[in-house]
């Protein structure tokens, strides 16, 4: 298996957001959503990742510093996503294995799906190979356009597309895994967008097929999988997705949620087996809570708070460690 980098999107500006924070460091479940993108590919093993910074660079790396090993490349001028992944032209200079480039504000990314597709790419040896899904209402996202074969034809941005083409539901997630060598000279051939001079990834992977080299759009994955966040609708969205999937994880571990629509449990929290959460009741992330514990209703465990086997947590205020 060769080795692999990934190059994380996160230099754009909170202007949807309405926000003064740069849109990466906006929590979700208690963590930045950029912690979870970090995360998943440090669980899916890849061996370097460089995460692309402009907007908020400062706030980003004392946010982060110490928490992951990354390595931070600046982008000085926002000129589209193609631009940003060849300012890491120079970190990766005589790198030429698999190259992930995904999203920083999509934390729902999951190491699965990570793996799964440099999987593909270095079974199938293409210069890309990109993950899809299908969205009832796709506006807003680039059109996956298939051939006759239903191999990929082109990527087609919403705006651009034919009244045909806007009928079809297939879209691009921006998850790819590229060729190093093949993704960086793919890049210097890409010319910028006509009105606002930026560069897009997806001219590359166009590049890369008129060459006549193998792209591969070869991979569905679950719709929620595919949510960035543009707005703060978008960010509560994400926000119940996630809560969703750690509510689950923990009941599949033991844990009794009595009624998971009325509980907040953050990210990467312990609670033991045969322990019950009652209702109104918030679990801060890093909180480490016991086996057979009684949390609630209406109790509040500070984040990196412990709680003893046994114990009962009362309301916000009160707290009982004794078993």
């Amino acid at each position: 298996m060769n080795a692999t980098a990934a190059i994380v999107l996160a230099a754009g500006k909170s202007t949807r957001m309405k926000s003064d924070l740069p849109k990466v460091l906006h929590e979700v479940c208690g963590r930045p959503m950029l912690h979870f993108v970090l995360r998943a590919c440090e669980l899916a093993g890849v061996d370097r990742i460089l995460v692309v910074v402009g907007h908020g660079r400062d706030a980003i790396l004392k946010r982060f510093q110490g928490e992951f090993k990354v390595e931070w490349v600046d982008q000085f001028e926002q000129r589209g996503t193609g631009h940003a992944v060849l300012c890491c032209r120079d970190a990766l200079a005589g790198f030429d294995g698999n190259v992930l480039v995904i999203a920083g504000d999509m934390p729902l990314i999951r190491r699965e799906v990570l793996v799964e597709l440099v999987h593909q790419h270095e079974t199938g040896g293409d210069a890309v190979t990109l993950a899809t899904t299908f969205l009832d209402d796709p506006t807003g996202y680039g059109r996956i356009i298939r051939n006759e074969k239903g191999e990929l034809a082109a990527i087609v941005e919403d705006r651009d597309c034919t009244p045909e083409q806007r009928e079809v539901h297939e879209v691009n997630v921006s998850y790819y895994c590229f060729d190093a060598k093949r993704m960086f000279a793919a890049l210097s051939k890409v010319e910028p967008s006509v009105g606002q001079a930026e560069y897009y990834l997806t001219d590359a992977v166009a590049v890369l097929k008129r060459e006549g080299h193998q792209v591969l759009a070869g991979m569905a994955i679950p719709r929620e999988d595919a949510l960035g966040i543009n707005s703060r609708l978008d960010l509560a969205l994400v926000n119940r997705i996630m809560q969703d999937r750690i509510q689950l994880s923990l009941m599949n571990d033991g844990v009794t949620i009595v009624d998971p629509d009325n509980t907040w449990v953050e990210a990467e929290v312990s609670i033991g087996q045969d322990t019950i959460i009652h209702p109104f009741s918030v679990v801060r992330t890093g909180a480490t809570i016991g086996s057979r514990c009684c949390i609630g209703p209406f109790a509040g465990i500070a984040a990196g708070e412990h709680v003893k086997d046994g114990a009962h947590a009362l309301p916000i205020g009160r707290t009982g460690n004794e078993p």
